[in-house]
C-alpha cells in the first residue's frame, strides 16, 4: 500500500503550497507573502582531508548554508515595490547624500532589522504548517525586477537573493502538533 493511502496519514507535501512570512518589510506587524517560488535553506558541510601511508581519510567540517532566492507577486496595494525599496534604505543605503560627509553605508545591524524575521511555511491543504523554516539575521543580498514586455501576460515580479547566517527547520504532522526541530548554526 502506498504511504498516502495508509490509514491516518496525511497528504505528501506538495510544492505549490507554501507562503513567506516578513515582519521587517512595511512596518512591525508580520506581512504574509505569497510567493512565486522560493528556494528552501540549504547547506554544504566542508571537508578535511588527511593522507596517511597511502590512505585518504576524509573527516567533516564547517556547515555552510546557502543563500536563497525567491520570486514574489509584485501587487500594486501594498506598495510591494515601495516596500523593498524603503528596506534597502533602512539598510543604510543612501543613493543621494545631501553633502560628501553625509554619506551612510549599509551594515549588518541595520540590514537584518530592515528585513526582520523571513519563515518559509509549507501548508497542507487545511492550511496548517507541515514545515517550517525560519532564517536568521537575513539581509537583502539581490534585488531584479521582472522585465516589461508588451507580448508577456504574466504578473509582475520582484526576484530576491537572501543571505542568512544560519535556518531552523520545524516539521509539523497531524494538522500542525511539533514533530521535530533542526537547529545548527549557533
Amino acid at each position: 500500500m502506498a504511504f498516502w493511502n495508509t490509514p491516518g496519514n496525511q497528504d505528501p507535501k506538495r510544492n505549490f503550497r507554501f507562503k513567506v512570512l516578513f515582519t521587517g518589510i512595511m512596518g512591525t506587524e508580520t506581512h504574509v507573502w505569497w510567493a512565486k517560488k522560493i528556494n528552501k535553506p540549504n547547506f554544504t558541510v566542508a571537508e578535511g582531508k588527511h593522507v596517511y601511508l597511502g590512505h585518504t581519510f576524509y573527516y567533516p567540517g564547517k556547515l555552510e548554508w546557502q543563500a536563497i532566492s525567491m520570486t514574489l507577486v509584485d501587487p500594486v496595494t501594498p506598495g510591494a515595490l515601495k516596500a523593498i525599496n524603503e528596506t534597502i534604505e533602512n539598510s543604510g543605503y543612501d543613493g543621494a547624500p545631501e553633502a560628501p560627509g553625509d554619506v551612510i553605508t549599509m551594515n549588518k545591524p541595520k540590514s537584518t532589522a530592515a528585513l526582520g524575521n523571513v519563515q518559509i511555511l509549507q501548508i497542507d491543504g487545511d492550511g496548517n504548517n507541515t514545515e517550517q523554516w525560519t532564517l536568521f539575521n537575513p539581509f537583502i543580498k539581490k534585488v531584479a525586477f521582472s522585465d516589461l514586455d508588451y507580448e508577456n501576460d504574466d504578473l509582475s515580479t520582484i526576484d530576491l537573493e537572501l543571505r542568512y547566517d544560519w535556518a531552523k527547520c520545524e516539521t509539523f504532522s497531524n494538522g500542525g502538533n511539533l514533530e521535530s526541530t533542526f537547529f545548527a548554526g549557533t
